[in-house]
This record gives C-alpha cells, structure tokens and sequence, in this order.
C-alpha cells in the first residue's frame, strides 16, 4: 500500500499555489461580471483585467499594452507563430521560418501547419548537449525569413538557450523573434528587453497557478493576425470573453513566482544536482541528457540503458512517486521523444529516459526516498533483460 505521494512532474504542471486561489475566488462569485459590460460588476472585473496585466508587464519590463491573455501556452505559441506568418505574407514580406529541433510540438505542428500554405520552414539542429547554435541561426536567416522561434528552456531536458544572443541577430538581421518562455518562468529572467524578443509565450500552470490561461508578449508595431475571430477582447486580437479569475490568477501566480525566483533557483539546484550526481554514480550505464549546467534548476533528465522508460515510471508510481518519460503533451505516443532523438541518442537511449523534476515544496528527504527506491527498480528490470547480461558477461 502506498503510504505518500511524492511529486517529481513539476515541469508537467504543478499545483495551484493557495494564495493564488485566494485571489481568484471573488472573481468566480462576488465579481462575476463580463468586462465587456458597462455596468458595475462589468467595470469591475474590468479593472481585475487592467491590474493584471500591469502585474505581468512589471515581471516582463513591458508596456500593458503588449500583452494579450489567451487560453495557454500552445494557444499562446499558435498565435505567435500564425498570426506573425500571416500577417506577413498579407503585407508581402515573405514565407519562410526558422526554428529547432528540441521546440514543443505547439511550435513544431504549428510551423507543419504553415507548410501547407506554401511557407518553407528551417528547423535548426541542436547539439549534443541539447543547444542551438547562434551561429546556425545567423546562417540560416535569409531575405525572405519572417519569423525565428526558439524556446528559451526546454521543457524535457531542460537546457537553456542563449535567447538574447540569437535575439539580437534577429534583430540586426530585420527578423521577428519569438520565444516559448512556458518553462522559464520562475526560474529565469523574463525581462523582454534583455532577451531582444519580439513575442513570448507563457502559461500560468507551469509557475503555480491555474490551467488553461496564458499570454502573449508582442512588442509594440509588430503585425499579427489573430486566429480567433469574434468579439473585440484583448485589443482586437483574441476574440472572446476573457477568463478574469484565471488571468487574475495567472498575473499573481507570477508576480510570487518572480518574487521567490533566487530562493526557488537555490533550492531546486540543489536538489537537481543531487538526484543527477548520486544516479549516475550509483546506477551503471546511465546518461544524463541535456547540458550539466545551462539547464533549468529543477530538471533531471536521464537514460537508463536496458531498460523501457514507461516499465520506470509504473514501478515509482507504485511506489508513490510521479514522474513522467518526456512532455506531457506527448504521454500516450509511443514514439520516442523527438528531442531525445535530437541529441543523438538511439530509440532504445531514448526509450530508457525518465524526467525527474522537483519544486518548490519538494524537499531532501523526498529526493532521498526516490534515490533509495529508483536504483533497485533499475536493477530489477535490466534482471530480465538478455542485452544486460549479455552487456555483464562481456564485462567480466
């Protein structure tokens, strides 16, 4: 019988911090109006609307102004890279795109989708440490090149990408630049002027608070065709009734985020770093995967040879631990991870990984509960696996 459950799915979504439900409650019952009204309860979720988005321009050092809230980070992303390529193929700029491969699939399929309407996309390679050269992004930016779109952290290894660098080719180069920033909220600076980015895509779920609600950054002057037609919310370029205790959440959500960003980096790299250390040392024939460092504090990302991933993951559930093989949006493929597979690593490599990603309430003895059980579940699957012993015999 499981006696606790211990959280290690952090970069999946984390729970809703009590404070941020605090203040969104009135905005269900007591403030419950459309803010499209004219009246009273409509002028006051109005103004809920006004002070979050001054809440999250003060975290991004934009104008109130560039922000546009919408249903997520996929939403956030689609609209991003959409509205950003068809507006620019309306005023005749050109067709072309340029992104990588460790991006989300919101970023990837939405870029598929282009190719249909005659856009050519080049998709970056990344190195083995799980990074994207600048270089390669200045090479491949061409006369008809519209949009760049890197993510800043990856949300499977976690390797974190030097956005300002390739931020400020695209700015010399006269090319829009657009960001999935859904991992890197709390834990990295969102400050858009120092990242040189035109667009940034976040997601209130990933930083403590509510699901379903995002937003978008788009610096002021740059042209964006929405995707949702309807009503005139969000500036004309979102169309329908906005989520006013989700948004209120969200603008809270990352105001605290921010706020406990030098603790919360602390305490989760010290926790990574011990998870990281102590299972390469203490399990035979394991990779970490990603970059040792430039990657975010709370991600572990590691291959077990000879052994399945998915084998890993229900034998830590059984044992109360939640973990997960990859992105969340992609559990029930079973494909190997296309970021895996980007580092170089073979079906089987990527197959074997686990991610393992803590938070701000988890704590040493959590990491040590998963160290003494994860070891002995490894063993116990490579026991019946004829590759291992054939992999012992040749090492004896």
């Amino acid at each position: 019988m499981i006696e606790r459950t211990l959280y290690f799915d952090h970069a999946a979504t984390t729970p809703t911090d009590p404070a941020v439900v605090d203040a969104m409650l009135p905005y269900f019952t007591e403030c419950f109006g459309n803010p499209s009204s004219i009246y009273r309860l409509g002028r006051s979720a109005l103004q809920a609307l006004d002070d979050a988005r001054s809440l999250t321009a003060e975290v991004l050092r934009c104008s109130p102004k560039e922000l546009i809230f919408l249903g997520g980070g996929s939403e956030s992303d689609n609209l991003a890279i959409k509205g950003v390529a068809f507006a620019a193929r309306e005023a005749g700029k050109g067709q072309h795109i340029i992104t990588s491969a460790l991006e989300h699939h919101a970023v990837l399929h939405a870029c598929d989708y282009l190719k249909a309407f005659g856009f050519e996309v080049t998709v970056l390679p990344i190195d083995g440490a799980g990074l994207v050269s600048p270089a390669d992004v200045r090479a491949a930016v061409r006369p008809d090149t519209v949009l760049v779109s890197i993510m800043y952290a990856n949300n499977e290894i976690g390797a974190i990408q030097p956005i300002a660098e390739i931020g400020g080719i695209c700015r010399e180069r006269g090319v829009l630049f657009h960001t999935d920033a859904v991992q890197a909220a709390g834990a990295l600076s969102l400050d858009v002027q120092a990242l040189n980015v035109d667009l940034l895509s976040l997601t209130a779920h990933k930083f403590y608070g509510p699901k379903g609600v995002g937003a978008l950054y788009v610096r002021r002057g740059v042209q964006l065709l929405p995707q949702i037609s309807g009503g005139g919310q969000e500036r004309r370029r979102r169309a329908g009734t906005e989520n006013v205790p989700g948004i209120v959440g969200f603008a809270t959500a990352l105001q605290r985020a921010e706020e406990r960003r030098s603790s919360y980096v602390a305490h989760c790299t010290a926790l990574r770093d011990r998870l990281i250390d102590e299972l390469l040392e203490r399990v035979p024939f394991t990779r970490l995967n990603g970059h040792r460092t430039q990657r975010l504090a709370n991600n572990a990302n590691l291959s077990f040879a000879y052994t399945e991933g998915e084998s890993i993951l229900l034998l830590l559930d059984q044992a109360g631990v939640c973990a997960s093989s990859g992105s969340a949006c992609a559990s029930g493929s079973l494909n190997p991870s296309h970021v895996l597979m980007a580092l170089g690593l073979d079906a089987d490599q990527a197959h074997g990984s686990i991610r393992l990603t803590v938070g701000k309430d988890t704590t040493h003895a959590d990491v040590d509960y998963v160290l003494d059980k994860l070891p002995g579940m490894i063993e116990r699957l490579r026991s019946v696996s004829p590759q291992y012993r054939e992999q012992l015999a040749l090492s004896n």
